[in-house]
């Protein structure tokens, strides 16, 4: 390598080494503290002497926490699943199929995407409460998963796009139906943008706040961590060993997700076009 080459890659890599440092500091902190002492805490120490491991433990055995952490498993696991079953057949509709009024569907879908979700609050809440009376429960943050999500029908059509139709032609030729061109063609043609959805719904439900502490804060046997660990840290405002050891316990199950299904997750991002 010559001078000026030597100049550009350690220029290039000393911003990204301190970019990545910028991004993980914050974790680095939250991990140190969680396994502090609750002297050691108040004081400017930054490494834990010794390791406090049991705050973990405290932290598993809070009442109620061990309930949040299922409620949440439920609710996202549950709703990743519903969103999946229900948005893939529109998003095949849609990228595949040539029906009159297919271009308005997919603008009025588009359009709920520009919809913040506190708009419609109100009336949803009195339907949930006054008609079927299911508020204290996951079930209205779970039901509406089962009718599409907006953005992950426009996400899989987009990727669906890119899927040539000269196989779906030439399985229709074979005599296979569109339901069955559908599981034997698209889907594992689309594998990369349907882990995508999977990630991004599965990290909505299990970092969402506002739809539990709407329809769930009466009941507390039905909260989520996320709203969970807001009681929580109100109760151990002055723990702080104890407050970031829950925020640890939270992250923790996304971050090794994320860590395994990186390769998925990324490839469906840049994969999935802007073909219209």
């Amino acid at each position: 390598m010559n001078r000026q080459s030597m100049l550009q890659w350690i220029a290039v890599h000393a911003f990204a080494i301190a970019a990545a440092l910028f991004f993980v500091m914050p974790f680095v902190f939250v991990g140190l503290t969680a396994l502090m002492s609750d002297q050691q805490t108040l004081t400017r120490e930054l490494w834990p002497t010794p390791f406090a491991w049991h705050n973990l433990v405290t932290v598993w055995h809070t009442h109620g926490f061990a309930s949040w952490w299922r409620n949440t498993i439920i609710y996202a696991t549950v709703g990743t699943a519903l969103t999946l079953l229900s948005s893939i057949p529109v998003a095949y509709a849609l990228a595949c199929f040539r029906f009159r009024g297919r271009n308005l569907a997919m603008m009025v879908i588009i359009a709920t995407m520009m919809l913040p979700p506190q708009v419609a609050i109100v009336p949803l809440y009195l339907f949930w409460a006054q008609n079927l009376h299911l508020t204290g429960t996951l079930w209205p943050l779970i039901i509406p998963l089962a009718f599409g999500d907006a953005f992950s029908i426009f996400l899989l059509r987009q990727f669906m796009l890119t899927v040539p139709r000269e196989y779906l032609e030439a399985a229709k030729v074979d005599g296979c139906s569109d339901f069955r061109a559908l599981l034997k063609v698209v889907l594992p043609m689309t594998r990369p943008a349907i882990a995508a959805v999977a990630l991004f719904q599965f990290f909505y439900c299990w970092n969402d706040y506002f739809g539990p502490q709407i329809y769930t804060s009466e009941n507390p046997a039905a909260w989520t961590l996320s709203y969970g660990l807001q009681t929580f840290k109100s109760a151990h405002h002055t723990n702080w060993n104890l407050t970031m050891a829950a925020t640890v316990l939270v992250m923790a199950p996304v971050i090794v997700l994320f860590f395994f299904a990186q390769k998925a997750f990324i490839e469906g991002v840049t994969l999935t076009g802007v073909k219209g």
